[in-house]
Formats: C-alpha cells, sequence, structure tokens
C-alpha cells in the first residue's frame, strides 16, 4: 500500500496518535492542531468532517458533537473541549496494520507526533 500525506490513516494517526499523547501529558489537545482548519493536517474541511465522523462512529473518540447539515450526507462535527482519544482507539492506534504503516510513512516524512 502506498500511501500519502492525506490518506486516510495518514490523518487518523495523526489525530489519534496526538490525543494519546495528550491523554498522556495530561494535556488538554489544542483544537488548532487538529481543527478542520489545522495546517498540520492541510485538508478541505468536508475531508475532514468525514475523517471525525467515522473516527467518532467507530468508537475511536469521544468529545464532539455530530451536527445535521442541511445538504451535507455527513453531519457537521463540533468538536468539544474534552475532545480525546478512547481505549478503543489506542488499541486501534496500536495494533491496526494501516495504522502501523501510517505510522511508518510518516516516520520516511518526519513528520511523526512529538513525543511518540
Amino acid at each position: 500500500m502506498i500511501m500519502a500525506k492525506d490518506d486516510y490513516y495518514v490523518l487518523a494517526y495523526r489525530i489519534l496518535a496526538y490525543l494519546y499523547l495528550c491523554l498522556k501529558e495530561g494535556e488538554i489537545p489544542d483544537q488548532d492542531y487538529i481543527g478542520p482548519d489545522s495546517e498540520i493536517l492541510n485538508i478541505s474541511r468536508n475531508y475532514w468532517e468525514y475523517i471525525m465522523v467515522h473516527l467518532y462512529q467507530d468508537g475511536y473518540l469521544e468529545g464532539i458533537a455530530l451536527v445535521p447539515t442541511v445538504g451535507k450526507v455527513n453531519p457537521g462535527v463540533k468538536m468539544l473541549r474534552g475532545v480525546m482519544i478512547t481505549p478503543k482507539g489506542i488499541d486501534f492506534l496500536q495494533d491496526n496494520s494501516a495504522m502501523s504503516k501510517a505510522r511508518e510513512f510518516l516516520k520516511t516524512l518526519k513528520e511523526t507526533i512529538p513525543g511518540l
């Protein structure tokens, strides 16, 4: 599998790894780092919402609210102050083969999350 910086699993890895680091350090995540206008993620709002909706619905993160939006397939996403990775998200981050490939891809770019 060839990956790119904007692949779903690469972006999901960045988001979940950052939230896991914040959890371990007892810090409140900086929403600008993982938000829709993040310079780190550098993706469209629609793609960001798609990723966040699925991470939330799959049980990998909590602390967001899904907001129905007229004319859109996916709901809008509102991050709450308490956005965090779940135990299921930690397991996905550490044990999923696609996430391992994303981690290795980011290492080759020297773009891993600080502290991980």
